[in-house]
């Protein structure tokens, strides 16, 4: 397990491995282009897959809400898959999993000071793939 100072942690998995990304920014955008503020490696993902949003709560905290496609609207390929369901967008709490396309999924951690996450392999053993690559000109 690894500690982390962060109060909100998104952890990816792709083609390249695992990353952690502490959040703390206001808007993230995910996705394939080098640009991406969190780049995902895989060519199942589109360019601009998502957008993170930090909300405010009324207590003056906040929270992420993760909306498919870039900022101006235009949705993914493949949409997101968030705990099981395809959404467009969802308002994220402690350990959301969202899934951008075959092999490639991040989960969400909500940190208290002194947390530790899971650092070692995620497993999921209902992990299969339903997209057909060929589908996609992108």
């Amino acid at each position: 397990m690894a500690k982390s100072n962060g109060k909100y942690l998104l952890m990816v998995e792709d083609d390249k491995g695992r990353k952690e990304f502490i959040l703390t920014k206001p808007a993230y955008s995910i996705g394939r282009d080098p640009e991406c503020n969190i780049r995902l490696y895989s060519q199942f993902v589109s360019r601009r897959h998502a957008t993170l949003v930090q909300l405010p709560n009324k207590d003056g905290s906040y929270y992420y809400r993760i909306m498919d496609g870039d900022a101006t609207g235009k949705a993914s390929a493949n949409g997101l898959i968030i705990n099981g369901r395809r959404t467009a967008a969802h308002d994220l709490k402690d350990e959301d999993e969202v899934v951008f396309g075959p092999g490639v999924k991040a989960t969400y951690y909500q940190l208290k000071p002194d947390t530790t996450v899971p650092t070692g392999p995620l497993e999921d053993p209902y992990d299969i793939t339903l997209i057909n690559p060929a589908s996609f000109d992108e």
